[in-house]
Parts: structure tokens; C-alpha cells; sequence
């Protein structure tokens, strides 16, 4: 049995679930999400208590029962706390500034990179080298943050680029041979 699967999920108050053939939507103070589901599984809702049972112990149903498990403990996360990403800016003259619904960034080439806030995903600048990507999706969030960050991801010799708030950056020595003729 999955250990991750079999742990129920408990709905916090101000969370309402529906479940009609494996498509779930939850509803929160953030907002809604949906989902549909493998119709093999089994997701039972009851007494504030949300389970995952599986049919059988063949190797789909066991994949996916810890999959939807930990889904539905994501999408009722999202809707009560919201997910977010924090991604900073490092190097000499790049930054990052809000205007609008935008957020325009100057990383070094001759033109501004500009990347635009939609429905779901919310940007923040609360300093010119710090950018916050938030929503209610986790895949969401991270997809948009990692295209955010693929626009200057680091370089291993000073460190240059755009990288998350917690990514340990390996670097790399320079050249060996200065200062020998």
C-alpha cells in the first residue's frame, strides 16, 4: 500500500469539495480549481475527510495513488494558502521593475525582457532584484517561474543570472593558467 496514498486528506473550514465521476472541484477563499482524475481510482468524500482507494495492486494503480492523493492535498493547499515562487536577480545593472500588469526586466542584453501577469499567475517586484511569482496552481506557479528563469538562468563563473531563493548555484574556477607566458 502507498504511504502517501493511503494518508487522508483533511478539508480545512471554508473549503467546499464536489466529486461527480472522478472530476473534482475545490473551492476556496482564493479561488476554484478542477481536475479530472483516473476513473480506476476511488475518491470517497466524507465527514471533512477526503480518501484515495485503489482497485488493485498492479503497478498503474499504485502510481497513481499516490499521484491523485497528493493532487487533491495540492489543490486544497492552493485554494486556502496559495503557492509562490521567489526568484532573484543577480549581476551588475540587471533588475526588474513592475509597470501595469507587467514586469519589465533589463539581464544584460540590448533589449528589455517583459513578461505579462495573467488570470492565474500574480508577479510582484518588492525589490528591484527580487521577482514573486504566486497563484493557486502549483504546476502553475512553477511552469511560469521556470520560464521566468530560463530568460537568464545563472552562470556557474560569477554567479549572473536569474535563479530561485533557495538554488545553490555551483561554480566554476576561472582560468588556470593566468598570469603565465
Amino acid at each position: 500500500m502507498s504511504r502517501i496514498g493511503k494518508k487522508p486528506i483533511s478539508v480545512p473550514a471554508g473549503v467546499e469539495i464536489k466529486c461527480e465521476d472522478n472530476f473534482l472541484t475545490v473551492k476556496g477563499a482564493k479561488g476554484t480549481l478542477s481536475r479530472q482524475f483516473s476513473k480506476d481510482l476511488g475518491i470517497e468524500i466524507a465527514d471533512g475527510v477526503v480518501t484515495v482507494t485503489r482497485p488493485s495492486d498492479i503497478k498503474e494503480h499504485r502510481s497513481l495513488h499516490g499521484l491523485t492523493r497528493t493532487l487533491i492535498a495540492n489543490m486544497i493547499e492552493g485554494v486556502t494558502n496559495g503557492y509562490s515562487k521567489t526568484l532573484i536577480i543577480e549581476g551588475v545593472g540587471y533588475r526588474a521593475a513592475k509597470k501595469g500588469k507587467e514586469v519589465v526586466m533589463n539581464l544584460g542584453f540590448s533589449h528589455q525582457v517583459i513578461v505579462e501577469e495573467n488570470d492565474e499567475i500574480k508577479l510582484d517586484v518588492p525589490q528591484p532584484n527580487t521577482i514573486v511569482v504566486s497563484g493557486i496552481d502549483k504546476q502553475k506557479v512553477g511552469q511560469f517561474a521556470a520560464e521566468i528563469r530560463e530568460k537568464r538562468p545563472p552562470e556557474p563563473y560569477k554567479g549572473k543570472g536569474i535563479h530561485y531563493v533557495d538554488e545553490r548555484i555551483i561554480r566554476k574556477e576561472g582560468k588556470a593558467g593566468k598570469g603565465k607566458k
